[in-house]
């Protein structure tokens, strides 16, 4: 019984099919009305039978030359087969019999914009906006919006939505879309306002809420933003993306805790992803349970393999644990998809040093100063590592280096001070100590943090204490 209706529509699509093929052949007693020809034209549409569609097209336009619609449809599917002036030749035809088809406007602005004539496009369409009202203006205001996204006009994108979202405010596809045109144009206070009066009004949009919160968090005012995304979660409490922005609100303002609640909260609405894994196992690393976000790290891990930072970020647990092998385990895969990057080849020479394995160590940072050859922390971690294992010369050598490449920074003058005073250099040693004083005194504790012993030595005391009496430290 349910079938019948398809049934009856088959079989009048059928004799109508039927009586066109008799018009076709010139059979005079044939009759069809402009609604069999539509039903027929779009039946050979949805077959892809262009050129049918187009033949049957034009046996309804010699029936009924003055029918605007027909000439439309023909518009329409010349663009499809690319003949975009011919299709602007019949809409012209079109609008002298009926203008007020939204079509006309549609149909024309897309044979500009296929034509690269963008201009000619706009002023269609805002030549239609004063014609059209209610739902026809907002169709259009959207067909407005995404020609000005193709031609990068963003901020007339927004206004095209803002416009739909003050005549409909519960529109949802605006309120989606001016979302994401907010934050890329950074029209934040607009939208603040927008949304606080759309709130106003409907106080139970939640999108308005989300957008509002969005808006907020673009301005980084924080507190603001969580505060409306509560209000949107009040009213669905399955709203996956406001718990997603809380979380990282939350994570700016170092609420790890909170954070790490909006975020598992999205793990149970949605499908598991990377991103949120790990901005997870970031906030348990912040808070020092290493082992939490290590669990996390690897749930992100076991999604997208190929993400060396996911390895070097259980690394960097293990480091923060004192537990080096498995450190080394975890960067040694880091390495394997990203050799030459240098923050896997500091941390694996960290480890490397802590374990008292100085030559691999300075092979490790030897490689890192290669890929950074001005980065002051890997020429430091370098000099450090030939200090400890003592290998002075080198260690001498690396600071005169490290001082011309990074435009002089006096931290290696210190580091230049401590290597001549344990090489019992001592005169040689104040003479750079001074005038490391003189250029960064504040810098003075990379020196001691070296020869922490230093401070057991009357001429480098003697010194401290002249620049401590001038003020200089």
């Amino acid at each position: 019984m349910k079938e019948q209706p398809y049934h009856e529509d088959r079989e009048h699509l059928d004799e109508l099919l039927k009586q066109f093929e008799s018009l076709k052949a010139g059979r005079s007693h044939s009759f069809l009305d402009e609604d069999a020809f539509d039903k027929i034209i779009n039946f050979f549409e949805e077959k892809e039978q262009t050129d049918k569609a187009l033949e049957a097209v034009d046996i309804a336009i010699e029936q009924y030359p003055y029918s605007a619609m027909l000439l439309i449809r023909k518009a329409d599917i010349m663009l499809g087969k690319r003949l975009y002036r011919e299709a602007l030749d019949i809409l012209d035809q079109a609008s002298l019999l009926d203008s007020g088809d939204i079509n006309l406007y549609i149909l024309k602005t897309d044979a500009y914009l296929a034509l690269d004539e963008q201009e000619k496009a706009v002023a269609i369409l805002e030549e239609a906006l004063v014609t059209f009202e209610g739902e026809e203006k907002k169709e259009l205001l959207f067909e407005l919006a995404d020609v000005y996204d193709d031609y990068e006009e963003f901020d007339k994108v927004f206004d095209c939505l803002k416009m739909i979202l003050e005549q409909y405010p519960n529109n949802e596809e605006a309120l989606y879309k001016i979302c994401f045109w907010t934050d890329f144009t950074g029209r934040n206070e607009e939208s603040i306002r927008l949304h606080q009066q759309i709130i106003d009004d409907y106080p139970y949009n939640e999108l308005a809420w989300f957008n509002l919160a969005a808006s907020y968090q673009g301005l980084k005012l924080y507190e603001k933003a969580i505060d409306a995304y509560q209000y949107a979660i009040a009213i669905e409490e399955k709203f996956d993306y406001a718990y997603r922005n809380m979380g990282d609100a939350y994570i700016r303002i170092r609420k790890y805790k909170e954070a790490i609640e909006a975020l598992v909260k999205v793990t149970e609405l949605s499908k598991p992803e990377v991103v949120i894994y790990e901005a997870i196992g970031h906030c348990y690393d912040r808070l020092k349970n290493y082992a939490q976000a290590r669990f996390y790290y690897r749930k992100a891990s076991h999604l997208n393999q190929e993400d060396s930072k996911l390895f070097y970020k259980i690394a960097c647990t293990y480091f923060n644990e004192k537990q080096y092998e498995s450190c080394i385990k975890q960067v040694e895969l880091a390495l394997k998809i990203h050799r030459q990057q240098p923050e896997y080849n500091m941390l694996m020479g960290e480890c490397r040093m802590e374990l008292q394995q100085y030559r691999e160590a300075i092979h490790y940072f030897t490689a890192a100063v290669q890929s950074r050859p001005k980065n002051v922390s890997g020429r430091e971690a370098l000099i450090r590592c030939l200090f400890v294992a003592d290998m002075l010369d080198e260690a001498l050598v690396q600071t005169d280096i490290a001082y011309k490449v990074t435009n002089s920074k006096p931290v290696f003058l210190f580091y230049r001070a401590a290597i001549l005073l344990v090489m019992r250099k001592n005169k040689e040693a104040i003479i750079q100590l001074e005038q490391a004083m003189h250029v960064a005194p504040k810098t003075l504790r990379k020196f001691i943090d070296l020869v922490p012993e230093s401070l057991q030595n009357q001429q480098i005391v003697d010194v401290l204490a002249r620049f401590k009496r001038n003020k200089s430290i």
